[in-house]
């Protein structure tokens, strides 16, 4: 199977389903907060089930523009887009660790998704 070239629009496209998924974890935090089966608690609850459910669908249109191992590959930009948002929402602090681990994460995508190998025909 020929390795499809990954353009920067796909690779756009992924970081934003990516982001749409870390928002689960921003509702989860939020419904956390709230008392159990609270009106808050359900809507945040509920806002979390239907972020998962954009994301499911979207993670399928994602694999069919990427090889499996890219797009779970990808899946680790996770890490960065929740240390954006523990910073952004909720004021959270950012550690010298938590920079480097990020900036290893970024550095194995960018390795992942500019591999030049050729495949044998």
């Amino acid at each position: 199977m020929m390795k499809k070239k990954i353009s920067w629009k796909d690779i756009l496209f992924l970081q934003v389903v990516i982001m749409i998924y870390t928002g689960s974890s921003i509702t989860a935090k939020f419904a956390a907060a709230q008392e159990l089966l609270s009106l808050k608690f359900c809507l945040f609850y509920g806002t979390e089930i239907m972020i998962l459910g954009v994301y499911a669908v979207l993670w399928q249109q994602i694999i069919k523009r990427f090889e499996l191992s890219v797009a779970y590959a990808n899946r680790a930009m996770v890490l960065v887009w929740s240390m954006v948002w523990a910073v952004a929402i909720f004021h959270d602090e950012i550690t010298v660790q938590n920079i480097f681990g990020v900036l290893l994460v970024i550095a194995g995508t960018v390795i992942i998704n500019t591999d030049t190998k050729k495949e044998a025909a």
